[in-house]
């Protein structure tokens, strides 16, 4: 079984009964990184592990500091003992400095766990800004109106998208640009 089953399973026994939404989200956000496997190769299993697991630190089992990214990651690392660099992706997705400084929870997230390779952390930010809260694939500026009209525009979530939004958009460019060299290369 290689880590991306793996980590299906792991993701539907932790997210699929107390939070359905969450994992139709999960299932979404790894479909769109599996439509990227041509564009990462060897690490697409690990993308795609990472797309998966993303959002554990939701579930009400794992939450230690109320911060989705530092209570997985930290699961995964602890209990789980997965990869070092899997465990990376899930603590650094989607911008999480950002909303990490404004839960004071930086200096945790930033000695806990290194930066991954870029292009992988912009991968997996692509994956889950192009997905809905329900898994359905959406453009990156709505994905971004829905979080904030679901939070509010005062919320900690809400002003962590805003100061994330710079880097979110350059993470949906530059894959979508590496997607549409793709394609003017293989002509698919």
């Amino acid at each position: 079984m290689g880590q991306a089953e793996w980590a299906r399973e792991l993701a539907r026994t932790i997210l699929e009964e107390p939070l359905p939404r969450r994992w139709a989200h999960s299932q979404g956000v790894a479909a769109k990184a599996e439509s990227l496997a041509p564009i990462l190769g060897e690490e697409a299993d690990l993308l795609i592990a990472s797309a998966w697991l993303h959002d554990i630190g939701y579930a009400p089992d794992l939450i230690d500091t109320g911060f989705h990214p530092l209570d997985g990651a930290r699961y995964l690392r602890d209990v789980i003992k997965a990869d070092d660099r899997l465990c990376r992706l899930v603590a650094h997705h989607t911008c999480a400095v950002n909303e990490a400084r404004n839960r004071d929870l930086f200096d945790a997230l930033t000695s806990e766990f290194d930066q991954e390779r870029p292009e992988l952390v912009e991968a997996l930010t692509y994956c889950d800004m192009t997905t809905s809260p329900d898994g359905v694939p959406l453009d990156v500026t709505e994905r971004l109106a829905e979080i904030h009209s679901r939070y509010g525009p005062e919320h900690l979530v809400s002003r962590s998208i805003t100061a994330s939004t710079p880097c979110i958009l350059a993470a949906v460019g530059a894959v979508e640009t590496a997607l549409r060299a793709r394609q003017n290369y293989t002509g698919r």
